[in-house]
């Protein structure tokens, strides 16, 4: 049994006997983001939860649609902390790119929950069988991508970026740069580790930010 396994089975004793929609979501975001989809059966929900399996079916259908559902949750709670900062206007182009990347670096290796993206780690390891949620996670990786690209295109709007500027190859480097985090953190990194990450990538900021192709 893995530590968050663990804990989040810790945390079942005592509950309530009425079944509380968010607080299972929680217990069952976390096991997925740990163990991934394929990784996280039935019994482990059950398990973790504390419903039991006719409960979990009434209210989520499937396994599909709890993690759905703890995806939903994913994205209401962590993504949105951080893209809130690329929403901020009092901060500048170059100031809001690093607090997204210091927050990210936090969020991936905060020790109450598992290391890396939620996202990025339950994509892994899915099989033929498991086509839709492969879909639903890849939706959600073009979406990352998408919101840095609607940032940096608001900005060059607001001449903070260069008009020759290619905003969509810049969110794509972005979005890779968020997935190595993700590998790194998963495999031990720590905070101080993904910061040396963001340092080097602020230095070179400049050169990236003011980029155009040659025609």
């Amino acid at each position: 049994m893995t530590d968050i396994t663990a804990a989040v089975k810790r945390k079942t004793r005592g509950r309530p006997k009425v079944f509380d929609r968010n607080d299972a979501l929680d217990k069952a975001l976390m096991l997925f983001w740990a163990h991934g989809y394929e990784g996280t059966s039935l019994s482990d929900l059950v398990n973790a939860t504390g419903a039991k399996a006719p409960t979990l079916y009434a209210e989520f259908e499937n396994k599909e649609g709890l993690f759905r559902a703890a995806m939903q949750r994913y994205v209401e709670t962590f993504s949105a902390q951080r893209n809130a900062v690329l929403n901020d206007d009092a901060l500048d182009v170059k100031t809001a790119i690093e607090a997204y990347f210091r927050a990210t670096a936090a969020c991936f290796t905060e020790c109450d929950k598992p290391a890396g993206c939620f996202f990025i780690c339950t994509s892994s390891a899915l099989s033929s069988g498991s086509e839709e949620v492969a879909q639903m996670l890849a939706q959600q990786h073009h979406a990352q991508e998408s919101a840095l690209k609607a940032f940096l295109d608001k900005r060059q709007q607001r001449n903070e970026l260069p008009q020759c500027a290619n905003s969509s190859t810049l969110a794509s480097y972005l979005a890779c740069l968020l997935q190595g985090m993700s590998v790194r953190a998963r495999e031990g990194a720590n905070r101080a580790d993904l910061d040396q990450i963001v340092d080097t990538q602020m230095a070179i900021w400049p050169a990236l930010a003011g980029y155009c192709e040659l025609s």
